[in-house]
C-alpha cells in the first residue's frame, strides 16, 4: 500500500513495494489532472518523511 499524504484519498496498492510505488505515481497524476479539470484546489506540499527530519547540518 502506498499513499500521497498531501492529496486526500490518493493511494494505491501492489503485490510488491515497487508495484505500489508505480501505481501511486499513476494515482497521483490522475488526482492532479482531475483537480485541475474541476478547478479544485491543489494543496501545497506539507508532508516530509521522517528520514529528512532526523538529518542535522554539522
Amino acid at each position: 500500500m502506498a499513499d500521497v499524504p498531501d492529496l486526500k484519498f490518493c493511494s494505491a496498492h501492489g503485490g510488491k513495494p515497487e508495484e505500489a510505488l508505480a501505481e501511486v505515481k499513476v494515482a497521483r497524476q490522475a488526482w492532479l489532472e482531475s483537480a485541475r479539470e474541476h478547478g479544485d484546489p491543489i494543496p501545497e506540499p506539507r508532508y516530509r518523511p521522517a528520514i529528512y527530519a532526523a538529518r542535522r547540518v554539522a
